[in-house]
């Protein structure tokens, strides 16, 4: 069997892509006609070779792929395909290598008597903690098609948020980039140049100029131990970030950094809220939501927060008030939550939350670019004054030498 890309239009002029696995081209035609498509563009896909094939393995899943994986594996289950037939077929198709290997491996152990969840819960590499747990729900629910649909909706919305965020961030880089390799530049040809004459005068060199100087003469004499202080630093700080400890710091720290940290907390928020409400509306337990969402929020802070409405909810005092002792949430959030308790429409009333803190997300990114760039005009301005700062000015006092 080989696999084909194809683009296609259904009757309704809408254009429809993916991979498709067939005998010839023929057979794809003949597929996409019976599925009620009309075929634009089919190619096949080259089988890569043995170093393409070392270079997906080692650069794992991405999360693109697994939204792909997810949303295909709700729309074969939708149509009744069986669960193991439809795992099959994702995997005959899978172009990404590590993701084959893993629905193979899923594939076994479900034929071996694992459900569904189990069988993933073995590959946390590719499928975190809160997928995994969500794929649980469902399946104790009775409702793993919703959750799957669920699902894809969920990492489809991040997926669009992460390519919003590195499109808004991908300028600023670019400048900070630059700016460094000028930097590099500068004190590693220009500034020597400029001292081996500065030298035969007794002139004193100005301070931006000696700075430059010092940072010339460590990355020239002494770059071997920037090099280990470097990874000495990496080291620790990996070493420290695995500790309960250091998660907390520097969880805490990332919410506290200008502009992204609030981002990322209304991210998580969103996510939170939402996946609250789509498991309420499953029909699955406060409490044992509370529990699901608390082990993949992906922060350790606002896993506290989450703690502790868990306690609240398991003591019968319900979400509002240690919600509303956190102070990450707004009064009107807050309200929101108290109103849908005391109304039985909590799930409704979090949805409506998801949907507020994703509208302040967009805002956010929308004018990302327009928030960092006074940061980034003060930065360049600073670096750019400190640099021309080290070239002329000696330049100056030589002139003045001269003109004596």
């Amino acid at each position: 069997m080989i696999s084909f890309h194809y683009r296609a239009r259904d009757k309704f002029g809408k254009v429809a892509r993916g991979v498709i696995t067939a005998s010839s081209e023929e057979d794809v035609v003949t597929q996409l006609k019976q599925a009620g498509y009309t075929p634009v563009i089919i190619l096949k896909i080259k089988p890569a070779g043995s170093f393409q094939k070392f270079i997906k393995r080692f650069s794992g899943v991405r999360f693109v792929d697994l939204n792909i994986f997810t949303r295909q594996l709700f729309t074969l289950q939708r149509a009744g395909i069986p669960l193991l037939s439809a795992l099959l077929a994702l995997q005959e198709q899978a172009t990404n290598v590590v993701l084959k290997d893993v629905i193979s491996r899923v594939v076994k152990d479900i034929e071996a008597g694992t459900s569904l969840s189990g069988a993933f819960a073995a590959h946390p590499k590719v499928f975190s903690i809160l997928y995994i747990n969500m794929i649980k729900a469902g399946e104790a629910s009775g409702r793993l098609e919703e959750i799957l649909e669920r699902l894809a909706f969920l990492g489809e919305h991040e997926e669009k948020v992460r390519q919003r965020i590195r499109a808004a961030i991908r300028y600023p880089i670019m400048v900070v980039v630059a700016i460094c390799i000028a930097f590099l530049t500068l004190i590693t040809f220009v500034i020597p140049r400029f001292a081996s004459i500065y030298s035969q005068f007794t002139v004193e060199l100005p301070l931006p100029t000696r700075i430059l100087l010092l940072i010339n003469h460590i990355v020239v004499y002494y770059w071997w131990l920037v090099v280990s202080c470097g990874i000495a630093v990496i080291v620790f700080f990996w070493r420290f970030f695995k500790t309960k400890k250091g998660r907390l710091w520097r969880d805490d720290l990332i919410l506290k950094i200008p502009i992204f940290g609030p981002l990322l907390l209304k991210i998580i928020l969103s996510r939170f809220a939402r996946i609250t409400g789509i498991l309420l509306r499953s029909g699955v337990r406060l409490l044992e939501i509370l529990e699901l969402t608390q082990e993949g929020v992906g922060n350790v802070v606002v896993a506290r927060v989450i703690d502790n409405v868990h306690d609240s909810v398991n003591a019968g005092r319900g979400m509002s008030e240690p919600i509303r002792i956190s102070g990450m949430f707004p009064a009107v959030v807050v309200q929101m939550i108290t109103v849908g308790e005391n109304s039985g429409k909590l799930d409704e009333l979090l949805l409506y939350i998801s949907d507020y803190y994703d509208s302040e997300v967009d805002y956010i990114i929308d004018n990302l670019v327009s928030l960092i760039e006074p940061i980034l005009v003060i930065f360049l301005g600073c670096a750019v004054l400190f640099m021309a700062l080290g070239i002329f000015l000696p330049m100056w006092n030589l002139m003045s030498l001269f003109k004596q």
